[in-house]
């Protein structure tokens, strides 16, 4: 198959996810992008950026230097502009009134195509008394489990599964049925391999806990204001939650210390942080494995960040609050994506390594230069921050390089993905990155080092993503992969060590979450020897009942 991709899987998923008609190419979709966010609009608007500038910004997205976010892809040249990938939510108020409230916002914001995320810390917790009624208070899960199922029933902007996200205050009385919210039972896994849809607790909704100042008890701080020791090590609920984290992937962590404390908002997939009740997330992503030197980075980080100013202009919004608080923030998240990549060409390992701290100064210092010029141009407000780094999922197998700051998953694996919206279908993929290694350099397969690899040293990993996130003003998404809940090397015996670990790198980090093997039904991705890959490579089959192993009969067909 003849693709502009770097391999045929990626022009699969922009068929099935962002072309708006068949055959549409990827350099189409660019120069529609650049036209709809920037330039006239089809001699509609006045263009907001120089003819030079439209003309260099398009190259870099048809080059594949710079990647808006998913829903800037998708809607461009649609007659829409729902540009934002998510909205931050609070509940404000523990009324019923508020309850009615969340429910309205939520639905609005899936409704255009964002993604939501939700702190319900304010809520009462379950049996407190209600003076109004005389009843007593149900808590914030259900609550919760209404909006889950809200995002069940609405395909965000008639093309993508909802995205949501919700979080609560370590210190609410309801903490402990939070933790344990996620413990699905054997036969509910079962049946969520089976169907993706089959219902379960908070199944549509990423769910972490917020720490402040206040999680880690009698605590020092070093020069600079950073903490060098806390009790957070000791903290039941911390231990706990490191515990179901280990078991279950869920509740991820939000660290918010400091200055920070406030910015207890997330978005969906938790990069971009705020303490304002009806916030927009607005993102892009660079893609460092396919820049050559650091000159051109500069550009491209320049560009990018007057891309998503442009972004603040001309994207619709769900509802008046949203316009308000995006005018207050103008909150811009510029990205990175295959860093992992630009590691492995430079045959470095997975560190922060003085060539990798120069490119981030330039993206710190050029992101936010360049986004203060372009919104000086037009008398508007700054933005309040600037980068967050986002798992670029889908737009990282676009790219075929590493997502976000994740080290490559695996060589070669299966991959699950919707079309149509319902519609399951597998491929089995070698990893872009990794068959680059192999084809131009010689590189054995077997001495890639992978996610998988770094499981068995989550230290390490976490350790980078400390590093990267100096350079952050906002968060990063970034999962750690661990091994399945059981087996050697996460198990019981394993979370004493864990908890001390990332108590450690805690007061570094903005948020963290992990991957057991196998903790989730329906897995989208999952690891298979190279040469089987090979085998049915390019070829994408339909999935009947589960991810099948086609060598042994199974249960899929092409």
């Amino acid at each position: 198959m003849k693709t502009e991709f770097r391999n045929s899987f990626a022009q699969t998923i922009f068929n099935a996810k962002y072309a708006k008609f068949p055959g549409e190419t990827w350099t189409q979709r660019a120069a529609d992008i650049v036209e709809d966010v920037c330039g006239s609009r089809w001699g509609k608007a006045t263009p907001l950026m120089c003819k030079d500038d439209l003309q260099q910004l398009e190259q870099y997205i048809r080059e594949g230097k710079f990647y808006p976010g998913g829903r800037y892809i998708w809607y461009s040249g649609r007659g829409h502009s729902f540009f934002n990938n998510c909205f931050l939510l609070r509940a404000e108020e523990d009324t019923r009134e508020e309850w009615a409230a969340v429910m309205q916002r939520s639905i609005s914001c899936l409704m255009t195509g964002g993604g939501i995320g939700i702190d319900y810390s304010i809520l009462r917790s379950k049996g407190r008394p209600l003076s109004k009624t005389g009843g007593t208070a149900s808590g914030p899960l259900p609550l919760m489990q209404m909006v889950n199922e809200a995002g069940r029933g609405v395909m965000q902007g008639g093309s993508r599964r909802s995205a949501i996200y919700a979080s609560l205050n370590w210190k609410h009385e309801d903490i402990n049925p939070f933790l344990k919210s996620k413990n699905w039972s054997d036969v509910v896994k079962e049946q969520k391999a089976k169907d993706f849809n089959f219902p379960a607790t908070l199944d549509m909704t990423n769910i972490s806990v917020n720490y402040d100042d206040a999680s880690l008890g009698a605590y020092q701080r070093g020069l600079g204001g950073s903490i060098i020791s806390s009790e957070l090590a000791t903290n039941p609920v911390f231990m706990e939650n490191c515990k179901q984290a280990l078991m279950t992937g869920e509740p991820g962590f939000s660290f918010n210390f400091g200055d920070k404390q406030n910015e207890t908002l997330r978005n969906a997939c938790t990069e971009v942080t705020s303490e304002d009740d009806s916030d927009v997330c607005n993102l892009g992503s660079i893609n460092m494995g396919n820049i050559p030197d650091l000159e051109t980075f500069k550009s491209v980080v320049q560009l990018a960040s007057k891309f998503l100013v442009c972004g603040t202009l001309r994207a619709d919004l769900p509802y008046e609050k949203v316009y308000k608080v995006r005018e207050k923030n103008r909150r811009l998240g510029l990205g990175l994506m295959g860093i992992h990549e630009w590691l492995l060409q430079r045959g470095e390992k997975y560190e922060v390594t003085n060539e990798l701290h120069q490119w981030l100064q330039i993206y710190q210092s050029e992101s936010e230069r360049a986004a203060n010029e372009h919104c000086d141009r037009f008398f508007i407000s700054r933005p309040v921050a600037y980068r967050a780094i986002a798992p670029t999922g889908s737009i990282g197998i676009l790219a075929g390089t590493t997502t976000g700051i994740e080290p490559l998953f695996a060589v070669a694996y299966k991959r699950r993905f919707l079309t149509e919206g319902t519609k399951w279908k597998y491929q089995y993929v070698v990893d872009g990155t990794a068959q680059a290694l192999i084809e131009r350099y010689g590189v054995q397969p077997d001495s890639i080092e992978t996610a998988l690899d770094l499981s068995k040293d989550y230290e390490r990993r976490i350790a980078f993503q400390a590093g990267i996130q100096e350079y952050v003003d906002m968060s990063i998404s970034s999962t750690i992969n661990l091994p399945a809940w059981g087996s050697k090397g996460n198990d019981e015996s394993s979370v004493g060590l864990f908890t001390e670990v990332l108590a450690k790198y805690a007061p570094r980090l903005r948020g963290f979450t992990c991957y057991p093997d196998g903790s989730r039904g329906g897995q989208p991705l999952t690891s298979v020897p190279y040469s089987e890959a090979l085998k049915h490579k390019d070829t994408v089959y339909d999935e009947i009942v589960d991810i099948c192993d086609l060598t042994g009969g199974g249960t899929c067909g092409s």
